[in-house]
C-alpha cells in the first residue's frame, strides 16, 4: 500500500474538496473559522503537502454540507 500523498486518489480527493469549498464560496480562512483550526492547515490539504484523514474528511464534509461517500465511491472505482 502506497503512503504517498502523491497518488491519482491524493490527487482527486484535494481537488474535490478544494471544489465543494469553493462552490460553497468559503474561502479557506473561512473554512478553517468554522472548523475552529488554522487557515494553513486547509491550504496544505488542498496543496498536498498534508493527508486529509477519514475523520477530517467527515467534520470537512459536515461544515461544508456535502456526503463524503461521494468521494469515497469515486476513489473506490479508480
Amino acid at each position: 500500500m502506497l503512503k504517498s500523498i502523491y497518488t491519482k486518489e491524493s490527487d482527486a480527493l484535494r481537488d474535490w474538496l478544494k471544489s465543494k469549498r469553493n462552490e460553497k464560496g468559503l474561502s479557506q480562512r473561512k473554512l478553517a473559522n468554522r472548523l475552529d483550526i488554522h487557515h494553513s492547515i486547509i491550504g496544505k490539504i488542498e496543496s498536498g503537502e498534508r493527508q486529509v484523514n477519514v475523520v477530517e474528511l467527515i467534520t470537512i464534509c459536515k461544515e461544508l454540507d456535502i456526503d463524503p461517500i461521494e468521494i469515497i465511491e469515486e476513489l473506490m472505482s479508480k
